[in-house]
């Protein structure tokens, strides 16, 4: 009898302890709206907690996007180190924001986040330090990634990857159209031989000839169900090297030999993925490589300038269509614009199912757009770094410790962290 009581006031102290456990249960509640001190660091902070097998709520529209996870000394800590503002919340607490985002009145959903994606930056070993706006945010955020290039797409290995990234790159083999300003630049030269060299002990006969079969892998590792996004060159260039396939449009002096003079009538609009009916330049001297780019139009007939030159975020009904509206989440929906090789997109060229997430409509242009491929999915986002509005060629990289809370910025890191989404059916 004694032995029973005994176990009996074992059971009722266990049963006390998880009582006071659940009750002092809590979550980490990391805001995103301007209360936020880091806004791309916190980023990390979500991407290293999925690392830990630990789910992430993505509670779109609610505090600018905030992220909400379970508790744990780790995480903390991890936000104290990196300067990420964060709140311990009691569970009742975080119930209650859940039951508020639930409500069918407001536009907020919650989206959960289970596994950090693996990411891959298409990169040559010769990359210039002012080249890539998103490796630089990956590794301020200290997200990992991998490089891959011309020899690992062509060896099949992009299946490793959830997601993979395209910058500052010319896939019609015109070598970004820097002929005219760079020709004698050592780097421009070494970019040429390195470019060259890889074609031919990759058993084709020219660059662009690489380059297309490159995109085309790109394309197949999209229908697969991969995540591509692409920023400034990248985007133009790879819709026009699909369309371009068998077409020679590099001029002699990118080639060795002259460009097929119909090549504009030879276009196949259907192998792209977001553009159609556009013209190819045909002046090899021309800083941009079709009218897809709005970089003409945006200075002859709006006058843009750097005061005057923003871009607005579409909203969406994060409830119906919560893959727009997780790319959209920022702490302010009016952008300040950059350029690039390709600086904004003329919304005349862009197919009518594309969805455009970010414009200037009183200059028909669109800067951040999106859409499907087979089971994937692609953004193009246009403009070369958000932080340097000119960014001229050979300056140094943007120090992103400037610029903890840059909207521009979060564009990136939303899309990087879009893989890691348990799939909803989307409603539209």
């Amino acid at each position: 009898m004694f032995v029973n009581l005994r176990m009996k006031r074992i059971l009722l102290i266990l049963f006390l302890i998880c009582s006071l456990s659940r009750m002092n249960a809590s979550s980490i509640l990391i805001p995103m709206d301007d209360t936020q001190k880091n806004h791309l660091k916190a980023y990390g902070i979500a991407y290293f907690v999925l690392t830990k097998n630990i789910d992430v709520q993505w509670l779109l529209y609610y505090r600018g996007g905030a992220f909400m996870f379970r508790d744990d000394k780790l995480f903390e800590n991890e936000c104290l180190i990196r300067g990420v503002s964060f709140e311990v919340i009691a569970d009742a607490r975080a119930n209650s924001i859940i039951a508020e985002i639930s409500n069918p009145e407001v536009n907020m959903d919650v989206v959960k986040l289970e596994k950090a994606p693996k990411i891959a930056v298409y990169t040559p070993k010769s990359k210039q330090p002012w080249d890539d706006a998103v490796t630089l945010v990956l590794e301020y955020a200290e997200i990992p990634y991998e490089k891959v290039y011309d020899d690992e797409i062509i060896q099949g290995k992009l299946p490793l990857y959830d997601w993979l990234h395209l910058h500052h790159e010319d896939f019609t083999g015109q070598y970004g159209r820097f002929w005219a300003g760079f020709s004698q630049a050592p780097w421009y030269k070494d970019q040429v031989k390195e470019a060259e060299t890889t074609a031919s002990r990759l058993g084709f006969a020219k660059v662009s000839q690489l380059k297309l079969a490159v995109a085309q892998k790109i394309r197949d590792f999209t229908a697969g169900g991969g995540f591509l996004f692409c920023m400034c060159s990248a985007t133009d260039t790879y819709d026009i090297a699909l369309a371009a396939e068998g077409v020679d449009i590099c001029e002699s002096m990118f080639d060795h030999d002259p460009a097929d003079p119909n090549m504009n009538s030879k276009l196949d609009y259907s192998k792209c993925f977001a553009f159609q009916n556009f013209k190819l330049s045909t002046d090899p001297r021309e800083y941009r490589f079709s009218e897809i780019d709005s970089y003409k139009m945006r200075q002859e007939r709006y006058r843009i300038t750097e005061k005057n030159d923003y871009f607005t975020l579409n909203e969406w009904s994060a409830k119906w269509d919560p893959v727009a509206s997780m790319l959209c989440q920022d702490h302010d929906n009016l952008i300040k614009g950059f350029y690039g090789q390709t600086t904004g997109f003329d919304k005349t060229y862009i197919k009518p199912n594309v969805r455009i997430m970010g414009e200037n409509k009183a200059a028909n242009e669109a800067r951040y757009i999106h859409g499907e491929y087979g089971k994937g999915m692609w953004t193009f986002y246009s403009g070369h770094d958000p932080e340097d509005y000119q960014h001229h060629v050979e300056e140094p990289p943007t120090d992103l410790s400037l610029h903890p809370n840059s909207a521009g910025y979060r564009l990136i890191l939303n899309n990087v962290l879009f893989p890691a989404a348990k799939k909803k059916k989307q409603k539209t």
